[in-house]
């Protein structure tokens, strides 16, 4: 029946008793499958994530204006990453760098949501909390 059509006989479920086939074009089946792949590449989002990053010594009103640029990276649905680098000697006060952190939790509470633990993990000279989306962890 396919051979008389022109078309191809395609083995859909083979494991199955007895086995599926469809009488089918296998070329444009091909096609339209790949097409529906790209689809939902299209619509998946890229895992971005916006660092910003501040040090220990950062005052008030650069501390605002960053935070704001965090918030407006988790209002356009990217995660955000806030880090707290340190040098030479400012790393032996870590809780300048926490008090940052708990800073831009608080204030970040309505817009996103704190993906790593509740503590700041700290990594060598640099301490850094992952927010995403509210809604989105």
């Amino acid at each position: 029946m396919a051979r008389g059509r022109g078309l191809d006989l395609v083995e859909v479920s083979p494991d199955a008793h007895p086995p599926v086939t469809k009488i089918l074009d296998y070329g444009k089946f091909k096609y339209h499958q790949t097409r529906k792949q790209g689809e939902g590449k299209k619509r998946q989002k890229a895992g971005t994530v916006k660092e910003v990053r501040f040090r220990p010594a950062t005052r008030e009103h650069d501390l605002e204006f960053l935070i704001r640029r965090l918030e407006r990276f988790l209002k356009d649905g990217n995660k955000v990453k806030a880090t707290v680098r340190f040098r030479a000697r400012e790393r032996i006060h870590p809780e300048f760098g926490v008090r940052i952190l708990e800073r831009v939790k608080q204030t970040l509470a309505d817009s996103g949501v704190v993906e790593r633990d509740i503590m700041p993990e700290q990594d060598g000279r640099v301490l850094s909390v992952i927010m995403a989306p509210s809604g989105r962890a």
